[in-house]
């Protein structure tokens, strides 16, 4: 995943140090676009017009007009600026567009009102009009045409990104753009595609190849990276018939008080569902009775209770490291008493250690531990709670969630997981990881605690950490996915429901 800079930079890296021709990568982007939307119209009765711009944009937008009139749909050419305003690469694929016959109409002579006329003789729209180098807000006659358009009835396809969006997802505040119904992006997505307000902009996203060579990408792109289904059938562990329970791992679970029973149990759970072979939860005794009649898989390490929530626990690191493989902390833990067992794990518990929740709360006071602790140290805040944890602004944080989740994990030496849409796993040195499943269903209270459970389970099964983790995160969202495509209304599904579909989603990934 790139932002435009470094798109540019892929770009000429082909260009001018393997040798491949601007006018060859263009003419590959617009074929490889036309080969993506063609199954997508009826060639008897699509109207189409392309809104074409004088930048490579529009260079592609000539190759596809071309491409498609020679293909035999009906399509009217739009070019909006001055005609010697077309330049480069562009203006060599206007120049072949116009040798191959065909016309095209001047938007400089018509004026927006003959284009509003005509728009609607249109069954659909090709946006070619601004693409990655556009910064800024938009100008006339660009906004105009925009405005008209998202008002019209076309289905409306962009090329690259959608026109008035950057590539980096900046200026969203006064965010004005293409609303497209299909995005084809052009060899790696673009950064906005990932960030909301923008993404809503994009419609369907297709990412598609147009011949660069992966070394250009290898050799310029950034350390982000999306998670995808390949990965995880890839990476997820296989269990061996010779295993036991012990070959899965021994993991514990530190959470729950007396008025949050339900988080503990979803964590426990989830990591029983995904694979771990011991799971122990340490919750107070007060709460224990509640909790323990809802796990009949667990074994309990009961604590002393203050306010109905852990004091103590009553175990020492020696102990805890030898018992455990991995430990969780976190869900329902409550905020009424000092949290300092947490300062004391992030100190002297010297295995994977994955906070959350309320632990996230304690965790702040006790933030410089981190520093220190070289041990594998797993964060997993939503916007809120990074935001408590950094003292920016949720806003802040939406606008710039790629940059500030990069700059903790490196500064801290942590896994961080921002959870939201299109959760990103960061690493400590910085590599990111976009997870691109889930949907608005897990916008309730217990999807989180899900997750704990399902990364700890993980955690103990795999080797390398931020593949669990991504594993993890990409079934959480998948499982979320599986329930509204089977029937279940986003608004209906509830944090259980997740864990409950875990077998049916991991014989899909295993089966397909």
């Amino acid at each position: 995943m790139v932002t435009g800079e470094e798109m540019r930079q892929i770009d000429r890296y082909a260009i001018e140090e393997i040798g491949l021709k601007e006018e060859l990568l263009m003419e590959n982007a617009g074929q490889a676009f036309v080969n993506e939307i063609t199954s997508l119209l009826d060639k008897k009765t699509a109207k189409i017009a392309v809104l074409i711009g004088a930048g490579n944009n529009g260079g592609d937008g000539f190759v596809i007009s071309r491409s498609l009139l020679e293909k035999g749909y009906h399509v009217d050419v739009w070019l909006i600026p001055p005609l010697e305003k077309v330049k480069g690469a562009a203006r060599y694929h206007m120049d072949v567009y116009l040798k191959s016959g065909f016309g095209l109409i001047s938007y400089h002579t018509i004026a927006n009102e003959g284009f509003m006329q005509q728009l609607t003789n249109y069954s659909h729209v090709i946006d070619a009009l601004l693409g990655t180098g556009f910064k800024g807000t938009l100008r006339s006659p660009y906004k105009e045409i925009i405005e008209q358009v998202n008002k019209s009835n076309c289905s409306v396809f962009t090329v690259d990104l959608p026109s008035g969006i950057t590539a980096d997802g900046t200026d969203v505040e006064t965010l004005m753009a293409i609303k497209a119904s299909h995005t084809i992006s052009f060899q790696c997505p673009k950064l906005s595609s990932f960030i909301y307000p923008p993404r809503e902009f994009y419609g369907n996203l297709s990412i598609v190849d147009i011949g660069i060579p992966k070394l250009a990408v290898i050799k310029v792109s950034s350390k982000r990276h999306l998670w995808t289904e390949e990965d995880v059938t890839r990476t997820l562990p296989v269990r061996r018939p010779s295993s036991h329970k012990g070959s899965h791992g021994k993991g514990l679970i530190i959470a729950g008080s007396k008025s949050m029973t339900g988080a503990p149990i979803l964590t426990t759970r989830a990591c029983h569902r995904l694979g771990a072979g011991l799971v122990t939860l340490a919750t107070p005794c007060s709460a224990h009775p509640a909790i323990a009649s809802q796990l009949i898989e667990a074994t309990f390490h009961l604590c002393p209770s203050k306010n109905g929530e852990i004091d103590d626990l009553n175990i020492s690191n020696d102990v805890l490291e030898k018992r455990y493989d991995a430990i969780a902390i976190g869900p329902g833990l409550g905020r009424n008493n000092n949290g300092f067992f947490i300062e004391a794990l992030i100190k002297g518990y010297h295995k994977p250690l994955i906070i959350d929740a309320d632990g996230l709360y304690y965790l702040k006071y006790f933030l410089p531990g981190l520093l220190v602790r070289k041990q594998v140290t797993i964060l997993t805040p939503h916007l809120g709670e990074f935001a408590y944890l950094t003292n920016e602004s949720i806003k802040m944080i939406e606008k710039n969630r790629f940059q500030l989740s990069k700059e903790f994990a490196e500064k801290y030496g942590v896994y961080l997981v921002l959870k939201g849409p299109y959760t990103i796993v960061t690493t400590p040195e910085g590599h990111q990881f976009i997870n691109t499943t889930g949907n608005s269903s897990l916008a309730k209270g217990g999807t989180g605690d899900v997750l704990t459970g399902m990364v700890l389970a993980l955690i103990m099964q795999q080797k390398d950490v931020q593949m669990a983790i991504s594993n993890a995160t990409f079934l959480h969202g998948r499982a979320a996915d599986y329930l509204t495509e089977n029937g279940w209304n986003s608004l209906s599904v509830v944090a259980s429901d997740l864990v409950n579909v875990l077998p049916q989603v991991l014989d899909q990934l295993q089966n397909s």
